[in-house]
C-alpha cells in the first residue's frame, strides 16, 4: 500500500504540472477534439517535462504495488491523487479548498485506510489468453472513441474523453497484472504487453485534451469510474483479488468512501483555469505528465 500511496502522490503533483503546460500548450480555435499537437506543444515545456518524471516514477511504484496488491485497491489509490493534486495545489498554487473539499480529502484518506486494512493479496489469477486480447480489443476502441469525441457537445466531449483516459489507464493496470514473462520474445507474442503500451498511450492522449478543453470536473469524474470500477471487476472476477478473511464488507465501503471522495475532489483534476500562470520563455532553455 505504500508503494500505491506513493504513485498517488506522483500522480497526483504531476497533475499540477501537466495542467499548467497543457493550458499554455493551447491554440486559441483550435479544434475541440483529441489533438496530437498539443501533446508535443506540451513536450516544449519544462513542467510538462517534470510531471513526466514523476509520472514515471509513479509508473514503477504502481507496478510494484499491482504486483503485491488487489487491483481494487491500487485503483482507489490512484484516484486518491486528486487528493494530493488538490492539497498540492492549496500549497503552491495558493487555491482556496473549501470545508467540503477538506471534508473529502479526509474521506479519501479515511477510505484507503479502511482498505488497507481490509485487502488481501494480490490475485494468483492469470486470467485467460482472450483477456489479454479483450484488453487490446478495448484500447484500440478507446483511441477510436476519444477521436470521435471531438464531434460532441462541451459536457458528453468532456464526460467521454475522461472516461476513455480512465479506461485506458485500467487497461495499464490490468494488464501489467497479466504479464508474468518480461523477455523480450515473450513480450513480443504477447497481446497484452500491446494493449499496455497503445491503452497508456491513449489514456495520456486523452487526458492531456482532456485537461485542457470542456469541463475539467466532468472529465475527471469520467476518469475516476473508468479506472477503478472496471478493473476492480477484472481483478475480482478473473485475477482472483479477495479481501482478508471476514472483510469483504470494510473493504467495500473503503473502496466506496475513497472513490466518491475523489469524485468530490474533481475540480482538481487540472490546475484552475483562474490560476496566474508564469509566463514561458518563447525557446526554453530545457525541452519541455500526461
Amino acid at each position: 500500500m505504500i508503494c500505491a500511496l506513493g504513485a498517488a502522490v506522483c500522480f497526483g503533483t504531476a497533475s499540477v504540472l501537466q495542467a499548467v503546460a497543457s493550458r499554455a500548450a493551447a491554440e486559441p480555435g483550435a479544434d475541440a477534439g483529441v489533438d496530437p499537437a498539443l501533446l508535443l506543444r506540451a513536450l516544449r515545456q519544462w513542467r510538462y517535462i517534470a510531471g513526466l518524471a514523476l509520472d514515471g516514477c509513479g509508473f514503477v511504484l504502481q507496478i510494484i504495488a499491482l504486483r503485491s496488491l488487489p487491483i481494487y485497491a491500487v485503483g482507489a489509490a490512484l484516484a486518491a491523487s486528486l487528493a494530493v493534486t488538490a492539497v498540492v495545489a492549496a500549497r503552491l498554487l495558493k487555491v482556496r479548498l473549501s470545508g467540503v473539499e477538506w471534508t473529502a480529502v479526509g474521506v479519501v484518506c479515511a477510505g484507503l485506510g479502511m482498505l488497507g486494512l481490509a485487502s488481501g493479496g494480490e490475485g494468483h489469477g492469470t486470467g485467460s489468453a482472450a483477456l489479454g486480447w479483450t484488453m487490446l480489443g478495448i484500447s484500440l476502441g478507446i483511441l477510436l472513441i476519444g477521436v470521435a469525441a471531438g464531434r460532441l457537445p462541451e459536457r458528453p466531449r468532456a464526460l467521454v474523453l475522461g472516461l476513455g483516459a480512465g479506461c485506458g489507464f485500467g487497461v495499464v493496470e490490468v494488464t501489467v497484472r497479466l504479464i508474468n514473462d518480461m523477455s523480450p520474445s515473450a513480450l513480443l507474442a504477447d497481446p497484452a504487453g500491446y494493449a499496455l503500451l497503445l491503452g497508456g498511450g491513449s489514456a495520456f492522449l486523452l487526458l492531456t485534451s482532456a485537461l485542457q478543453r470542456g469541463s475539467v470536473t466532468t472529465a475527471t469524474a469520467g476518469m475516476v469510474l473508468g479506472e477503478t470500477i472496471g478493473p476492480a471487476l477484472v481483478g475480482v472476477i478473473w485475477l482472483g483479488d479477495r479481501t482478508r478473511e471476514g472483510l469483504v464488507w470494510p473493504a467495500v465501503a473503503g473502496f466506496v468512501v475513497a472513490v466518491a471522495g475523489a469524485l468530490a475532489l474533481a475540480r482538481f483534476g487540472e490546475a484552475p483555469a483562474d490560476t496566474p500562470e508564469p509566463a514561458e520563455p518563447t525557446e526554453p532553455t530545457t525541452p519541455g505528465r500526461l
